[in-house]
């Protein structure tokens, strides 16, 4: 079992930074990957990045490349999105999911756990 928190979200003008925080417990954190994905109002669950266990790989969707950097603390059983020239378009619920297969991969299928989500609101 793994249980997921996140933390971090707000109100932020269009440019600004954010940086969320996914705290974990239950299972060896070092053990599985870490995916970070966003849902808009009416809109599916899509993915925006996600890192190995160990924290050696990083996979991101195309519309946060360069602007997203997604990472992790085994030590402290954390992983974090910190998030740059926020825009618009970013806004939604943010969530952190445990990919036990440690699969950096974008098919939410992959994620059996998930925290439960923190909002994200960027004004234009």
């Amino acid at each position: 079992q793994v249980q997921l928190v996140e933390s971090g979200g707000g109100l932020v003008q269009a440019g600004d930074s954010l940086r969320l925080s996914c705290a974990a417990s239950g299972r060896i954190f070092s053990s599985y990957a870490i995916g970070w994905f966003r849902q808009a109002p009416g809109k599916e669950r899509e993915f925006v990045a996600a890192i190995s266990p160990k924290g050696d790989n990083t996979n991101y969707a195309d519309s946060v490349k360069g602007r997203f950097i997604i990472s992790r603390d085994n030590a402290n059983n954390t992983a974090a999105l910190r998030m740059s020239s926020l825009k618009s378009e970013d806004t939604a619920v943010y969530y952190c999911g445990a990919n036990l297969w440690g699969r950096i991969t974008s098919r939410l299928y992959e994620y059996g756990y998930w925290g439960q989500g923190t909002q994200v609101t960027v004004s234009s």
